[in-house]
């Protein structure tokens, strides 16, 4: 039984629409103020909103908005006795899903609710299919089947439907992120992941990232800005590396996530929010409090549920199939016949060290693992010779069958093909680049000044 929430300051108007509801067959809840309607959205699951366009103080107009801030993606019917053109086009432009006139008919009623929930049935099965395929075979897919990794994804599976905090704790490249992603994806929280990378902010900057800041707090603030608490509203905030955070903000970290409460950054308004909290470090976080470099009642808030991410030395087993993954996606990428992988060729690969390694996203370009030409052997540790072992350079061995061979790794020049790219993706717009690699702009200048060869970038 769908619920509707019907805001009207008239209770006349709420009393009818009450009664047509209920002989839809429908859940109806009334409410005469937008702040209350906000307050029973917070509260309770909502399938629709009926709301009046003009009501004293908040309008139907300043719902929309609020709604959309808060992260929540209801369908809204705007209805008005202030019949214009002018108002159903700025309903329709703020979010409403359909416009009503007053006095309301009831077959119209009927028809604009039956079409709104329709639209919100098809919308959250296409949200769902979506979220399956990305688990399925998306870039941030999670693939293997071995005891450490199994474990890892029952113990997410168990804490993702509630609202404690979880840590992530493992070596870079494990896929904390990805883990991350998936846990919310599985909390079925209506709100978006917001990601934090305290490593990557410059440190003046955390704070206003963390909680916005209000116009004039500081040299360069021009307007109100809403930060990552903010636009995590019912849904989750990544803190990626949370280590690196300084001591003195982790104390309004620390409040923010118990009281579920902040100010801005030169603001003096309480803000509430839900939001679920998960980090993520590469460092030992409780060996870090134990000698003074992390608050000690952070960490204990922070790792109510600890999660250590497997490296893929430990789970060789599930090398195979991130072998076939990756194959599988870069010849998609090429429009290729799928090549087959010998077995002495996995047996390689599964003796490997691989340090760190175990996030399972597809390489760009090849990235990780290069298809090379026909040869019999598995290669040597340091690729085969003639391309300098970088990672993209197409590895030659012997003559023999197609197999699948690790490139060697060089930071630098993988940091330098990632950001060619992503410039060439976008025309050379810095600020969409940077966006596209997931830094600020100022990280991406950065980058670029400390190399004597941008222009080759």
């Amino acid at each position: 039984m769908p619920t509707v929430l019907c805001i009207d300051d008239e209770p006349a108007v709420g009393v009818v629409v009450e009664h047509a509801l209920n002989e839809l067959g429908h859940e109806p809840v009334l409410a005469t103020s937008v702040e209350d309607g906000l307050k029973i959205v917070n509260r309770q699951p909502v399938d629709l909103i009926i709301s009046d366009y003009r009501m004293p103080g908040a309008t139907g107009l300043d719902l929309l908005d609020n709604l959309k801030e808060m992260g929540f993606e209801i369908p809204v019917i705007i209805m008005t006795g202030y019949s214009s053109i002018e108002n159903a086009v700025l309903s329709i432009r703020h979010g409403a899903v359909d416009y009503l006139t007053k006095p309301l008919r009831q077959e119209a009623l009927r028809i604009a609710v039956a079409n709104a929930i329709e639209v919100n049935r098809l919308r959250r099965e296409n949200e769902q299919f979506r979220r399956e395929l990305d688990a399925l075979h998306g870039p941030s897919a999670i693939v293997g089947q071995s005891p450490a990794l199994k474990q890892v994804l029952e113990t997410i599976a168990s804490v993702a439907p509630t609202r404690a905090t979880v840590l992530l704790e493992g070596e870079s490249g494990t896929g904390k992120e990805l883990f991350a992603r998936l846990i919310h994806t599985q909390s079925g929280r209506p709100g978006q992941l917001v990601t934090i990378n305290c490593a990557a902010l410059p440190e003046g900057l955390v704070e206003s990232a963390l909680f916005g800041h209000e116009r004039g707090a500081f040299t360069g603030a021009t307007q109100r800005t809403q930060g990552a608490f903010e636009r995590a509203h019912h849904g989750t905030l990544l803190l990626d590396e949370i280590s690196e955070m300084r001591l003195d903000l982790q104390a309004k970290l620390l409040r923010a996530i118990q009281e579920q409460e902040f100010e801005r950054v030169g603001g003096h308004q309480p803000i509430k929010v839900n939001v679920r909290i998960v980090a993520t470090t590469n460092r030992d976080l409780a060996a870090e409090a134990e000698a003074g470099r992390f608050r000690r009642d952070l960490y204990f808030r922070l790792s109510v549920v600890p999660i250590r991410t497997p490296p893929l030395r430990e789970r060789a087993e599930d090398i195979p199939l991130l072998v076939q993954y990756f194959v599988r996606h870069a010849a998609q990428q090429m429009g290729t016949k799928v090549p087959l992988v010998p077995p002495e060729t996995l047996a390689y690969l599964q003796r490997l060290p691989w340090p760190g390694t175990g996030g399972a996203r597809p390489p760009a370009g090849g990235g990780g693992v290069t298809l090379t030409r026909p040869g019999g052997a598995p290669p040597p540790r340091g690729g085969w010779g003639g391309g300098g072992g970088g990672t993209g350079h197409l590895a030659t061995p012997p003559g023999g069958s197609p197999v699948l061979a690790p490139a060697t790794f060089n930071l630098r020049e993988l940091e330098e093909i990632t950001i060619r790219r992503a410039l060439e993706a976008t025309g050379g717009h810095r600020a969409r680049a940077a966006e596209l690699l997931g830094i600020s702009e100022r990280t991406l200048r950065n980058k670029l000044n400390a190399r004597p060869d941008d222009a080759a970038l």
